[in-house]
């Protein structure tokens, strides 16, 4: 009889991978399904949501390799903050993409809206029915351009938990990417 694993509980189940990663690929449909949008922002905002806990399980990982022998160069410290720091970039540049992404999709379907309000003039019904599609459609527009604005609270959120245990960390000036990132919320904190 083959035996069944319990399932993971506690902590780990919010910090390990998932058992079955997928892919997701955002389409037009996820951008005007705003349940699924939002929880799909919910899932990539789980590391963002766990910073400390992340950091404390890193630092405990890199100093587990020191001890082992199998650690990189540099101090353990800096080690696990790079690697977290890494990890956030990466998560907040696909969501950044994925929210510009839905915000061009739901511009495009209200001027194709708009476009045709003005082509159905005379058929009432018609009218009707495409104002309340762009109404809809003006809903989901703020709703989408209001995560624009929650990104940036949860990205200082984290930047502030981050350099609380991290507060010598520079990102590598060849890593131009990540420095971007750095500057960009640095420029924010400026008065």
């Amino acid at each position: 009889m083959p035996s069944k694993q319990p399932p993971t509980l506690g902590s780990l189940a919010v910090q390990a991978p998932s058992l079955t990663p997928h892919l997701v690929h955002v389409s037009p449909s996820t951008c005007h399904n705003l349940s699924i949008f939002k929880e799909l922002l919910k899932e990539y905002r789980r590391l963002d949501d766990t910073i400390t806990m992340r950091l404390n399980r890193t630092n405990a990982q890199f100093r587990d390799r020191d001890r082992a022998g199998t650690s990189g160069k540099g101090n353990i410290q800096d080690q696990a903050c790079a690697y977290v720091w890494k990890e956030l970039v990466e998560n907040w540049k696909r969501r950044t993409e994925m929210i510009n992404y839905c915000v061009n999709i739901v511009d495009q379907s209200m001027e194709g809206k708009r476009k045709s309000l003005t082509s159905e003039e005379g058929d009432a019904r018609a009218e009707r029915k495409t104002q309340a599609a762009l109404f809809a459609d003006e809903v989901k527009r703020n709703q989408v351009h209001n995560e624009l604005a929650v990104e940036k609270i949860v990205r200082q959120r984290s930047l502030d938990a981050f350099q609380s245990r991290c507060q010598y960390f520079s990102p590598p000036l060849t890593d131009a990417e990540a420095r971007k990132w750095w500057d960009a919320v640095h420029v924010q904190e400026s008065p």
